[in-house]
């Protein structure tokens, strides 16, 4: 050996072990166990054996394994290589070239097709003698690749602008297999799409019968992506309910789903899911939303997630706890329309999350994300759907929406009020700006958006600060409804006035409009809550009437309307109201002297009552009338100077996020419970200037207010 020439390192063998020699034939000792595996008797070279062409097909494998000792699990899994491809190749030389089918896609390699027959290894049979040399097959095959080599016909389909175009291929001397009949079907879907009037006659086509055939007999060789592209179009071209094609294209994605990657299942879990609850394909769904929950950990992107929340969570709530883990996880990564649809997810489907809500809040606020006017509403609607509570987010919210106002549709200004309504969040510049914007579109804001924008100003009991333009406003409102409020549907009539008593700004012919018993009837026996909660109000609006309208002719509702329900008392009493009750009743001494959850005929259910002779003492209250009753009861009058106090638990909710105000239904129920000569105690802690005698007494808990007026 010359000096520049580079020298091999020196094998160090085991003490004890002798080292293996070659064979005289060359052979190494594994490669001579291969060779006896595969049947071929004497394994020397140029013997019986392995003769002729079997030896380039054994030289070209011993080509690509290593040339020392080989463990036993390579040696094995030569042998099975070597049989495989020449029991593949005895099979091909069975088929004369001019009748041997093109070469077609399995799996993963491209092979040539053979006919179904059974595959033997006997080394003495004639199919064993091939006519031409393997090794030049082996050199020649070429077509062992990851995906198939784009064709003319491929090209035809991809640039096919009409459904003829395609249908023609079959005709037009093209070879077809199955992914290419895949094809056509996913392009056919995509071209009429918008056309469905034209999907029942391609059905009757018997070019697309045929296309159907041939991807039936070539299911297992259509490629994953295709055929998960295929199943969404032959569910979009909606074929007869009992379309073998289609039951076998759904069976061969479920034999297929542990193999498909999850890019696959997220695209069928998004387009598909609704077409299979459609259908009744319960057994693919099912195994569908069990394999995407088993491998959700290999989700990678935020689209993927915040998709398959949207399509598949509702469908499964295992795999919805999975994909919220997965969204905090990746919650740092999204932006703004990521941020977006999550919450949109969660409110659309009532789910109150509040891990994810935190931290979607926590990056809202944190990071200088540009919000688009979409985006903004959206996340108003979502946090006021699910009633979560975030100041930092609603002062974004309303600080970024109010350059947006003048380029809002009414729709959008409805909306929007409606959502902050929800959360109970009041920002004074920003409701300003709606009553300007509605004042600027006044001859053009529907009577809808502007019964959504009242009822929401009705929630927050928010009045406008300049007095001119609340008239204006306010005369807008009568304006329209005067052409329109008996067209409105009887609920939303019902609102309507409820919001106007809210903020006194009822009329007389409004109140009529909603009092009148062709309207009312139909709310005096509601069953279902929505109705019932109607009919609180017509009560309310009731009341307003004859409170607060001593003028008021028109009709009202009947006694035995009046009589308060069952339903009104079958609260559960809140730990602030035990509290009181037992702070009261401790007080009183005795039962006669005070009641307790009293129900009146104005809706309004009192947490207490007492009555007071003008010395403070405490008075009978069965003894005097009591005509805030339903029906009334008693007929001695108060003695002069005695006085009425009624007791008005307020909790945490019943005032707007971070203010002090009520609001606008507890603010209504203090002012008629003042008209009806109620002195009302709203807001205790200490009850020596109401009771003489009770300086030490003091009513504790969380949420009482701290004055008494």
């Amino acid at each position: 050996m010359s000096g520049g020439e580079a020298r091999a390192p020196a094998v160090r063998r085991p003490r004890g072990r002798p080292a293996e020699r070659d064979g005289p034939s060359g052979w190494r000792p594994w490669q001579r166990d291969v060779r006896r595996s595969l049947g071929g008797g004497d394994v020397s070279p140029g013997r019986g054996g392995m003769k002729g062409d079997f030896l380039g097909l054994w030289n070209h494998v011993l080509a690509v394994l290593p040339a020392g000792p080989c463990p036993q699990p390579q040696a094995a899994m030569a042998a099975r290589l070597v049989k495989r491809c020449a029991c593949l190749l005895r099979e091909a030389t069975l088929v004369s070239p001019a009748a041997a089918p093109a070469v077609v896609s399995v799996g993963r390699l491209r092979l040539a097709q053979v006919g179904r027959r059974t595959l033997t290894s006997s080394a003495t049979s004639p199919s064993s003698h091939f006519p031409r040399s393997l090794s030049g097959l082996l050199e020649k095959e070429h077509v062992f690749s990851a995906r198939p080599q784009q064709q003319e016909v491929d090209q035809l389909i991809e640039k096919a602008t009409r459904p003829e175009e395609l249908l023609e291929l079959l005709s037009g001397g093209h070879c077809l297999h199955g992914n290419h009949a895949a094809l056509v079907l996913i392009q056919l879907s995509r071209l009429l799409s918008d056309k469905p009037e034209h999907k029942a006659s391609l059905m009757q086509d018997a070019r697309f019968q045929q296309l159907l055939q041939l991807v039936n007999s070539q299911i297992a060789s259509v490629w994953h992506g295709p055929l998960v592209r295929l199943l969404r179009s032959l569910y979009t071209l909606a074929p007869p309910s009992a379309c073998t094609q289609l039951q076998s294209v759904e069976q061969e994605v479920r034999w297929r789903l542990r193999r498909l990657r999850y890019k696959h299942l997220a695209f069928l879990a998004e387009s598909s899911t609704a077409y299979m609850q459609q259908r009744g394909s319960q057994e693919l769904l099912t195994e569908l939303l069990v394999s995407l929950e088993r491998r959700w950990a290999e989700i990678e992107d935020g689209r993927t997630v915040v998709a398959l929340m949207a399509k598949a969570g509702p469908l499964s709530e295992p795999l919805m706890n999975r994909l919220e883990d997965k969204c905090l996880e990746l919650a740092e990564q999204f932006g703004p329309d990521e941020l977006r649809k999550v919450l949109v997810t969660l409110a659309a489907q009532n789910r109150r999350s509040v891990p994810l809500l935190r931290a979607v809040s926590y990056h809202l606020v944190q990071k200088p994300l540009p919000l688009t006017k979409g985006v903004l509403l959206d996340l108003a609607y979502a946090y006021g759907k699910l009633g979560f509570q975030q100041t930092q987010v609603f002062q974004r919210l309303a600080a970024d929406l109010l350059p947006h106002v003048p380029s809002l549709t009414s729709g959008e200004v409805a909306r929007c009020a409606k959502s902050f309504a929800l959360l109970k969040w009041l920002s004074g510049p920003l409701f300003e700006a709606f009553v300007q914007h509605v004042l600027d579109r006044a001859q053009t804001v529907p009577v809808p958006h502007l019964c959504n924008v009242l009822l929401a100003f009705a929630h927050l009991n928010f009045h406008p600060e300049r007095p001119e333009q609340e008239d204006q406003f306010f005369s807008l409102v009568h304006e329209k409804l005067d052409l329109e409020l008996t067209g409105l549907h009887p609920a939303l009539q019902v609102d309507v006035v409820w919001a106007l008593c809210v903020l006194r700004q009822a009329r007389e012919a409004e109140l009529r409009a909603v009092l009148r018993p062709e309207l009312h009837g139909q709310f005096l026996e509601a069953q279902s809550p929505k109705d019932q909660g109607t009919f609180r109000k017509l009560l309310h609006v009731n009341a307003s009437a004859q409170l607060e309208h001593p003028g008021y002719a028109g009709p009202r509702l009947p006694a035995a309307a009046l009589v308060p329900r069952p339903s009104a008392l079958d609260r559960k009493a809140t730990p602030l109201q035990k509290e009181l009750q037992d702070a009261l009743k401790g007080l009183l001494g005795s039962s006669d002297r005070g009641s307790f959850a009293v129900p009146t005929q104005y809706g309004w259910v009192l947490d207490a009552e007492v009555l007071l002779d003008p010395d403070g003492q405490f008075l009978p209250l069965g003894s005097f009338a009591a005509p805030h009753l339903a029906p009334p009861r008693g007929s001695q009058p108060l003695p002069p100077g005695a006085k009425r106090l009624a007791f008005l638990r307020w909790e945490f909710s019943s005032y707007g996020s971070r203010s002090r105000e009520l609001l606008g239904r507890f603010a209504l129920a203090r002012r008629h419970v003042q008209a009806a000569g109620f002195l009302v105690v709203d807001r205790f802690l200490k009850i020596k200037k109401l009771f003489p005698g009770a300086a030490a007494f003091r009513i504790p808990g969380p949420g009482v207010r701290a004055l008494w007026p």
